[in-house]
């Protein structure tokens, strides 16, 4: 299965550009899944078509954990909460995409399209999966749960409190669950497209989500640039809007390798036939664009280091801030952040320094002689 994650600036066409990709490669006899909560201009024949309902997936999940949690919350004298007095809260919509994703890709259609928010929530919500799946190895370490055999003993001894079973059997859950979700994400065949219209502000938000791509290690396959004015016009206040369009245009085909055109109809693109007008022709079928890669360099015998080489296209040095932490790094660059498992070898090394070129995080990791196997 092949998936294509669609985001860009807020009003730039994510939804058209989603289902336009969609219908393209169910012409083409490809099986279609179309995953969005917004509104779609055509009937998309031959896709099949998942509505993401964030309220119904929060009154759902909701009253799930409140059966499941009933006994402590009879103890406590809570008052039950019915489905029709509630209203998702801030990141439901979030949560609910994630579990559309996990159940849309179960279905393994040939192609999975993925109408995502604005760029900045939708990188935020790509990550969350990795990032929850931390914090609950963290507050409910699965190992724990070997001890709740002796709970009945426990109980018995003050100030020994144990966490119920349905507490360590919810979590388990959640951590299948979102385990699933972010193999999605993280699958070599999972890409990401940016939909943009060439202008300053978006040129500015499309390098600031190519950053936070790099940083979560996801694969950019292309840039799409979105409702071009025609080239030839004699309208001149036209002509300067033209102009203004290709001077940011020819800069986004210097900066990123793939660029697709797509010209403005004029109008809201209506019915399936508009959306034939507007498929930038990016078969979805074509070899996968890689991921960025952090490589691990063995420097020992020149330098007496090992270099973690972490591709940030975009990072600058005044954004940029690295803390160990045990066997895990903080990495923080611009507005994003990630806590990244170091790789096995560099677990041995202490911290030797770090220098940002190019676009291009090296750091250098000494070895422990402690730690480090002899002879090596």
């Amino acid at each position: 299965m092949r998936t294509v994650l669609v985001t860009g600036p807020g009003g730039a066409g994510r939804t058209i550009h989603a289902a336009a990709t969609a219908l393209a490669a169910a012409r083409r006899g490809a099986r279609v899944t179309l995953l969005t909560s917004d509104p779609l201009p055509g009937e998309l024949a031959g896709v099949t078509v998942r509505r993401i309902d964030a309220a119904a997936h929060f009154r759902a999940e909701l009253l799930a954990f409140q059966d499941r949690a009933g006994a402590a919350l009879d103890l406590l004298g809570a008052s039950r909460l019915d489905a029709d007095e509630l209203t998702e809260l801030p990141g439901a919509e979030q949560l609910a995409l994630l579990s559309a994703l996990r159940e849309a890709a179960a279905d393994a259609p040939g192609l999975l399209v993925v109408d995502l928010p604005p760029s900045a929530t939708a990188l935020a919500t790509l990550a969350l999966p990795e990032q929850l799946r931390r914090y609950l190895r963290r507050l409910l370490p699965p190992e724990r749960q070997a001890a709740r055999s002796l709970r009945p003993v426990l109980a018995q001894l003050a100030g020994v409190p144990m966490p119920a079973r349905w507490l360590y059997e919810t979590a388990a859950r959640w951590d299948l669950e979102l385990a699933a979700v972010q193999a999605v994400i993280e699958d070599r065949d999972t890409v990401v497209r940016l939909v943009m219209e060439p202008g300053p502000a978006a040129a500015d938000a499309l390098r600031t989500a190519r950053l936070g791509l790099a940083v979560q290690r996801l694969a950019l396959d292309a840039v799409i640039a979105n409702r071009l004015l025609p080239a030839e016009t004699p309208d001149p206040w036209l002509a300067g809007l033209v102009a203004q369009q290709r001077k940011h245009l020819d800069a986004l085909n210097e900066e990123f390798p793939t660029v697709r055109e797509v010209a403005h109809l004029g109008r809201d693109p209506r019915g399936d036939d508009d959306l034939d007008l507007l498929d930038p022709g990016l078969d979805p079928d074509r070899a996968t664009v890689p991921a960025p890669a952090w490589t691990v360099e063995d420097r020992l015998a020149e330098d007496g280091v090992l270099v973690w080489r972490l591709p940030l296209p975009g990072a600058v040095k005044d954004g940029l801030s690295l803390v160990r932490r045990g066997d895990e790094l903080l990495l923080t660059v611009g507005p994003f952040r990630r806590v990244a498992a170091l790789p096995s070898a560099l677990r041995r090394c202490s911290v030797a320094g770090a220098a940002l070129r190019e676009g291009v995080l090296d750091i250098r990791f000494a070895p422990d002689p402690g730690l480090w196997p002899r002879g090596h």
